[in-house]
């Protein structure tokens, strides 16, 4: 059962980095406005993006809860995600089942939690913090880990500051974050916003 759940936060992180990316953002129209197959969720998300560009991260919509429409319609669409692929994935794998319902509560709570305490974001999950204060919020996809971020070269990191410990995103002992780093560092390595490169070139 453990392989099937560990399958399953895998298969989660992965839809998470799609679903943020083509569902909540929308992709790109030339001459038109973003496309998403769920524009209420997408309008949702940008004007969460909105907010916490303005408030330095805070999202107040989390203290209102379920009473902020845009709260209720994370809450609603994590549910149905939740229910839908917890029941297709029960018959071959009830790990992979009770993951994807662990997968879809973890991430609202990591997400609520990021933008209720900022400061704890920034140290805990500095890709979603990178995600909305970047110069590029077309970047780091992921909220819970930056697992799909660093598999299709998508983190984009604004400092040293907010880079992680390891592209797991896990605390580990010092020594096996360095190795794991350095390795990925060879294969897939996390990108430098471009204002910080042209500013390391002037020095």
């Amino acid at each position: 059962m453990w392989k099937g759940f560990l399958a399953g936060l895998v298969v989660a992180n992965g839809f998470e980095w799609f679903a943020h990316k083509y569902i909540l953002h929308g992709t790109h129209r030339a001459g038109k406005s973003r496309y998403s197959p769920v524009p209420d969720s997408m309008k949702s998300h940008w004007e969460h993006h909105r907010e916490v560009r303005k408030t330095d991260f805070l999202d107040y919509g989390y203290v209102e809860g379920v009473s902020n429409w845009r709260t209720k319609n994370e809450i609603v669409s994590l549910a149905v995600v939740a229910g839908v692929f917890g029941t297709l994935f029960y018959p071959v794998s009830k790990g992979m089942s009770l993951s994807v319902v662990y997968s879809a509560c973890n991430y609202y709570y990591i997400h609520r939690r990021a933008h209720l305490e900022p400061e704890w974001a920034m140290k805990k999950i500095p890709w979603h913090y990178d995600h909305h204060m970047n110069s590029n919020q077309d970047a780091n996809w992921c909220v819970t880990k930056p697992w799909f971020d660093y598999v299709l070269g998508t983190r984009v990191i604004s400092s040293a500051d907010l880079q992680e410990q390891n592209p797991l995103g896990i605390a580990l002992p010092q020594f096996i974050s360095e190795r794991l780093t350095q390795a990925v560092n060879k294969v897939r390595p996390a990108k430098w916003v471009e204002q910080k490169l042209k500013i390391a070139e002037k020095v």
